[in-house]
């Protein structure tokens, strides 16, 4: 049961559908191009050819061309479930149980998604640099729900201390996992850094 209540989540307005379905559409191509054809050999103008839409349109949901592989709405499926956290879970636990319900909910198209963004990420020099450029700026939006959360400052030592410490578990655990299961390897790991986190990581 959601822990802040069991009213059904407002649905979107007409226009913020098409726009989603725009996007999803959008980066469906390009994902399809980029495996297909090579992500510096796919001209932002066959993106556009393919999804049916002009490259204008393209920059206008995707700014630069990394985004369209960079981008998802995991952060803000974890915002909402640490919110959603019983009070008397402490930060870290708090964080954890929302790590662990907003990437295990994944499957379906959506799983495959995240499969083919993750292949991408991986073997692309530029996106590599794009996503270490998208964990920093976690760093910020972990800070800032930790001092929501605990009364406490975004940039009090303790709250970035602990965001930082959160990203680099989720760092470590995404270059470390591998194979075709990769995203429930990271799941894994990830868990078991958070958990470590929690216990205060004795060696």
């Amino acid at each position: 049961m959601d822990a802040i209540g069991t009213d059904d989540p407002p649905r979107l307005g007409l226009r913020e559908r098409k726009k989603a379905k725009t996007r999803a559409a959008i980066q469906e191509q390009a994902l399809r191009l980029f495996l297909e054809q090579g992500y510096d050999e796919t001209s932002v103008e066959q993106i556009a050819e393919a999804a049916e839409v002009s490259p204008s349109t393209v920059f206008r949901y995707f700014p630069t061309k990394p985004d369209l592989v960079i981008y998802d709405d995991l952060d803000d499926r974890m915002i909402e479930a640490f919110r959603a956290q019983p009070p008397d879970l402490t930060a870290v636990q708090a964080l954890r149980a929302a790590f662990l319900s907003s990437f295990g909910e994944l499957a379906g198209e959506e799983l495959a998604l995240q499969r083919q963004r993750e292949l991408l990420m991986r073997d692309v020099p530029e996106l590599r640099e794009a996503m270490l450029g998208e964990f920093a700026r976690t760093v910020r939006v972990i800070a800032e729900l930790v001092a929501e959360r605990t009364g406490r400052a975004a940039d009090d030592d303790a709250v970035l201390a602990l965001a930082g410490a959160v990203i680099g578990v989720s760092i470590a655990a995404w270059f470390a996992s591998d194979g075709e299961d990769r995203t429930a390897r990271f799941l894994e790991r990830m868990d078991t850094g958070m958990a470590l986190l929690e216990s205060g990581i004795r060696l």
